[in-house]
């Protein structure tokens, strides 16, 4: 019995050794090597959350990016591996490309013609950035380093020069996230999103269409497409399909190799965006940054606190806006001190003269957290995606005070979901801003809007963020994705649109109209002519 009791306590043990170690193999097996590419600013916010839930789950992540970024400028201690390389650029020259650009949107005192040469001495930087870093990217150095790391898949955001061919030459499946300015075209003409301009407004309106437009307005967008093509073929013919063909020794454009996306990750979700069709293999993953409130430094818990019955305003205008005219500064300080809130701005300038004592000035904000506090009665943001995603997580109405880029259509659909009251910020006088403020704390009809979104934000059967990792994940299991990418990436354009089958029905439909009247016309000479009178005899 002893014999037996003790062959038994052996093989069970040996049953949970094996059972541990078939879980550890199993987990090794599921783990991949992921390559990263980040974008800049608030880019990096989303790709970090990405980054760090593929290493939760046992994945090994390298972020590639060059010398001049700021957003993987100084890793410090991460989890991450962390893979520079040297431009011939550094932060603060990339730095003042975008306080540039910055200047072209902002700038309402220059004329067209100063506007026109802002806008070509931005291009021609942005097309200096763009070779730089592609340069480097693709040293022989790096590149064989890169093949012998043997990744599984390559992430990458487009403000990444050069990602997509990256992965191309490595011969990477790869998945793309984005949320450009011009996304609507991007997506239209290099990942064949079906885009109507009868009820899919273009990407910056200036936040005044919606998908409910009517004649002036439709024309209008079919306009607006027809600029934004010509800009979007422009500027990437200029900025980078020659660095495209020179490095992959053959006539390449950018959208040929976006195109070649497995899967791409679109940064906003059907509680912010209007109804329109999509693809397979485009996952809208809107909000995966966002998480539960933290509890807050104590110093701002404080001031939090002693607001009262009357709560609280959260005021940032992203990190990219370092500073605004004192002007402005005055008039929105002015505002917010005329409402019983106490008022939390993320601000860097100089003080305001009329800074009352219910505002304070912060470099830095915990603005989730905020967000999520049950004291926060409503946001004042620029529009950016990721500050409203926050605003819809937690269910926070808005103010919108868009400045630039995607940021007027943004706030402009909160505003059509009744969510948001939208200001100009270069116009607005102080009356404006307190009136606007009054209006979405004390009309309980914003709030409920905000909270019906929110209630869609969080009724999905996955998480986004647990959905976009599946997507990259389902990626590095079969090789890539090609099965979801439609046929028209093979199609020429007037294949795309049937102008061939077009041109030959017309030529059917003119051939057979050809016949009938040519047939007509000889029968109705055949029955109708008339006959020679006979000459008289005589």
């Amino acid at each position: 019995m002893l014999v037996m009791i003790s062959f038994i306590t052996v093989m069970r043990n040996r049953y949970w050794i094996l059972q541990i170690l078939l879980l550890s193999f199993s987990e090794l097996a599921l783990s991949g090597n992921v390559l990263v590419l980040p974008g800049e600013y608030s880019h990096w916010h989303n790709m970090r959350a990405m980054v760090e839930e593929l290493m939760d789950r046992n994945h090994s992540v390298t972020v590639l990016s060059h010398s001049a970024s700021g957003a993987v400028r100084q890793p410090g201690k991460e989890r991450f591996n962390f893979m520079p390389f040297q431009v011939d650029m550094d932060y603060e020259e990339m730095d003042s490309i975008s306080q540039n650009l910055l200047n072209l949107w902002l700038d309402q005192n220059a004329s067209r013609f100063q506007k026109l040469g802002m806008f070509w001495n931005v291009i021609s930087r942005m097309s200096h950035y763009t070779q730089v870093v592609c340069d480097g990217m693709f040293k022989k150095e790096l590149v064989t380093l890169l093949k012998e790391s043997h990744f599984d898949v390559l992430l990458y955001d487009p403000m990444m020069p050069c990602a997509d061919l990256l992965a191309d030459v490595l011969e990477l499946p790869f998945v793309v996230s984005l949320r450009l300015t011009f996304a609507n075209t991007f997506e239209r003409l290099c990942g064949q999103m079906p885009t109507l301009p009868s009820y899919v407004p273009a990407a910056g309106a200036q936040g005044h269409l919606t998908d409910h437009m009517d004649f002036t307005e439709r024309l209008e967008n079919v306009l607006l497409y027809i600029g934004h093509t010509a800009l979007i073929r422009l500027q990437t013919m200029l900025n980078h399909d020659k660095h495209y063909t020179k490095i992959a020794g053959k006539p390449t454009t950018l959208c040929d190799t976006i195109g070649k996306a497995d899967i791409w990750l679109i940064r906003t979700y059907w509680d912010f965006e209007y109804p329109r069709p999509f693809l397979p293999n485009f996952k809208y993953v809107g909000g995966l940054h966002c998480k539960p409130a933290e509890p807050l430094p104590k110093d701002i818990e404080d001031f939090v606190q002693s607001s009262g019955d009357d709560g609280i305003v959260v005021f940032s205008l992203g990190s990219m806006i370092k500073n605004i005219t004192k002007d402005r500064a005055n008039t929105i300080a002015s505002a917010l001190g005329q409402i019983p809130q106490k008022v939390l701005w993320r601000y860097v300038g100089e003080k305001p003269e009329t800074l009352a004592p219910n505002t304070r000035l912060y470099d830095w904000i915990p603005q989730n957290d905020l967000l999520g506090h049950p004291k926060t009665k409503a946001f004042i943001t620029h529009g950016g995606t990721n500050g409203i995603y926050e605003a819809i997580y937690h269910g926070i109405p808005i103010v919108g005070l868009p400045l630039f880029a995607d940021q007027p259509d943004n706030i402009n659909h909160m505003k059509t979901k009744g969510a948001a009251v939208m200001l100009d910020f270069n116009k607005m006088e102080t009356k404006d801003l307190k009136q606007a403020l009054n209006d979405v704390i004390n009309n309980p009809s914003y709030k409920e809007s905000m909270m019906r979104l929110s209630r869609i934000h969080h009724d999905q059967p996955m998480k986004p963020l647990d959905q976009a990792v599946y997507w990259i994940e389902f990626v590095m299991r079969n090789k890539g994705a090609k099965h979801l990418r439609v046929e028209a990436h093979n199609l020429t354009w007037y294949q795309y649109h049937c102008l061939d089958v077009a041109a030959f029905l017309l030529s059917v439909i003119a051939l057979v109209m050809f016949i009938f009247v040519k047939t007509c016309s000889w029968l109705f000479r055949k029955c109708f002519r008339k006959t020679p009178a006979k000459s008289k005899k005589e």
